[in-house]
């Protein structure tokens, strides 16, 4: 299990753990040169991070499972934009490969296609939508975002082209899953179309919700 304190520390039991706020502000504390210069794209990051260590802790998988980022990539993730999560984590604990079932390679292939770059930033930001995708609960608590329009920002900043698609604001896992049955070449619905299905408020209804971190900071 990874504990959330620096490997030098004994871990701490569960009623003690720091709170997914602590964590966040703790993530923030040592801010980089890019950290500073972009502020949403540090603080989509510390959700991430914060989310995968909780995860990490609570269930024994490592933060590089719960991130879809193998070892070298979270060591340069954290080392450029949030160095004071290293202290979080036992880096060397981490796997030097992460797998991809059928599912998350296909939905990985397809944000790499519309991604705005082929920069290693843009590389892990896509890796971590695509892993936190297989998640249950909204896409935008499955990263530990604040609110779904953080993660219309997201989507408008990395994955443009396929932001601008969503004309109807379809939730995105559902998006997702239809572009990836368009480049397929066929469609899972029956509906003739959105409007006229009797499931509509399952594709379209409100994303609303409390965001990962309050709750687990409030547990």
């Amino acid at each position: 299990m990874i504990a959330l304190a620096p490997s030098n520390e004994p871990v701490a039991s569960a009623k003690s753990s720091p709170s997914a706020e602590s964590i966040y502000t703790r993530i923030l504390s040592r801010p980089t040169g890019p950290a500073a210069g972009n502020q949403f794209t540090t603080h989509i990051l510390a959700c991430a991070l914060t989310i995968g260590l909780i995860e990490a802790r609570e269930t024994g998988i490592s933060v590089s499972a719960a991130l879809g980022l193998d070892r070298a990539s979270l060591s340069a993730l954290t080392d450029q934009w949030a160095p004071a999560a290293r202290d979080l984590f036992n880096l060397a604990s981490q796997p030097e490969a992460v797998s991809l079932d059928e599912e998350e390679e296909q939905l990985h292939q397809l944000l790499t296609h519309f991604s705005v770059d082929s920069s290693p930033l843009c590389g892990w930001i896509t890796a971590i939508v695509a892993r936190r995708a297989m998640s249950p609960r909204h896409l935008w608590q499955d990263l530990g975002l604040l609110e779904r329009r953080e993660l219309t920002q997201l989507m408008n900043d990395w994955f443009p082209t396929l932001a601008a698609a969503n004309t109807d604001n379809m939730k995105w896992k559902k998006f997702f899953y239809r572009k990836l049955c368009e480049l397929e070449g066929f469609s899972l619905c029956a509906a003739p179309t959105c409007r006229e299905c009797g499931d509509f408020d399952n594709c379209f209804g409100e994303e609303d919700g409390v965001s990962a971190l309050a709750r687990l900071s409030r547990r």
